[in-house]
């Protein structure tokens, strides 16, 4: 039964349920996550103020609302991608952009880093700052090379002084993130996925023109060596780091071992929806390359790369938590704080985002069930809550 729901006079509101996962770990005892002024006031155990309403959720889990560090939200999902960003207006796009940020924060995201756009158009929507849509965290149209990866989105910008003026509009223009294509990748003829687009001297000049700005920079990167040449750049992030080779998935430990010992994060972009199709054996094999790197101590984010095809529509996040634990072979816990605490942490939001913690921003998922004995709860969300207002 769900009873309360309404503030005090004095702006607090309690939620409680019979499971908390605060990012990182389950706390017991049933106690209560107090929110007041959009923030997280504290974890309370004991008895609280009279005049504080309470919603108990009963048989249910509070966690952290879902951090998705990698998707694009001009892309519709069912269409062209390219066709699309190469003829739609901006207001179609700005609509897009605001219809599938709704989608992602219905179904438990909270905050949500778009690391591709056209002509900056999710900045804008980023700073209507509108209630009913998650955080956004943006990074603006790629860095690619003339017709590489995902080009039509404008970014553009060869080996040289256009790669560092590039970074310069990027900072101008107020973007959270550089996102850089270290290779080639699958939604875009011309450079292969295992093809590096830049060489690590470049990539390296991106780092070091993007930290001047105080930018962090992360690598659209599948083949070994481009993700070689993003470590060496000295990278905030990595994308993908699928192990893409020309005649499939050719993994190389001496790179597992450099991402690790890196501490860099590597977004894991493969959340989709369920299928009863049998898994191919090149994703069985890209799979196995991510289990491997869990095994070596990788750090690894559970995202989406939301809307570049039908099967990631904007709500397709929880199911790739459900993934990691299935597919990859990580246990609840470290599949929960994927998509939580850790997917913050790659965002720079660490300090605030991702936990059930004094102080952090009061984004709390509430879903069905026991979500820190088995993550397919997620898939049955009850409330949303952003910035300590109930999503409806």
């Amino acid at each position: 039964m769900i009873r309360g729901g309404m503030r005090s006079h004095n702006g607090y509101l309690g939620l409680r349920a019979d499971r908390v996962f605060d990012g990182e770990r389950a706390l017991t005892g049933r106690p209560v996550v107090l929110l007041r002024d959009g923030r997280i006031e504290a974890i309370q155990d004991g008895p609280l103020a009279a005049d504080i309403p309470v919603t108990d959720y009963g048989r249910a889990t509070l966690l952290p609302g879902l951090v998705d560090a990698h998707a694009h939200l001009v892309f519709d999902p069912c269409g062209d991608v390219a066709d699309q960003c190469l003829t739609d207006t901006d207001e179609t796009l700005l609509t897009r952009i605001r219809d599938h940020a709704r989608l992602a924060l219905h179904s438990g995201v909270t905050t949500l880093r778009d690391l591709g756009d056209r002509g900056y158009l999710t900045l804008r929507v980023r700073d209507e700052h509108a209630p009913d849509l998650p955080e956004l965290v943006c990074a603006g149209p790629p860095l690619t090379r003339e017709r590489g990866h995902c080009w039509f989105l404008g970014g553009e910008s060869e080996p040289g002084p256009a790669l560092s003026a590039a970074v310069d509009e990027h900072a101008a223009r107020g973007v959270d993130v550089i996102k850089v294509m270290a290779t080639g990748g699958v939604i875009t003829p011309g450079w292969k996925p295992h093809e590096s687009q830049y060489t690590a001297e470049d990539l390296r000049e991106v780092v070091v023109r993007a930290h001047s700005h105080g930018l962090p920079v992360t690598a659209h990167a599948h083949g070994a060596d481009g993700i070689a040449a993003a470590l060496d750049a000295g990278v905030d992030g990595i994308e993908h780091a699928s192990f893409l080779g020309a005649g499939g998935v050719v993994v190389r430990d001496e790179v597992i071992g450099r991402l690790a010992d890196s501490r860099v994060f590597v977004g894991v972009a493969s959340a989709r929806l369920p299928t009863d199709k049998p898994l191919s054996p090149l994703f069985q094999a890209v799979a196995a390359a991510f289990d491997r790197q869990r095994q070596a101590g990788v750090r690894l984010v559970c995202s989406s790369d939301a809307g570049v095809d039908p099967q990631k529509p904007f709500n397709c996040l929880p199911h790739g938590i459900v993934d990691f634990r299935d597919v990859i072979g990580m246990d609840d816990h470290g599949s929960l704080a994927a998509a939580t605490s850790l997917a913050a942490q790659s965002c720079g939001l660490g300090h605030r985002k991702g936990r059930l913690a004094s102080g952090y921003d009061a984004d709390v998922l509430v879903v069905a069930g026991d979500a820190t004995a088995d993550v397919s709860a997620l898939r049955q969300p009850l409330a949303v809550y952003r910035a300590g207002a109930l999503v409806t």
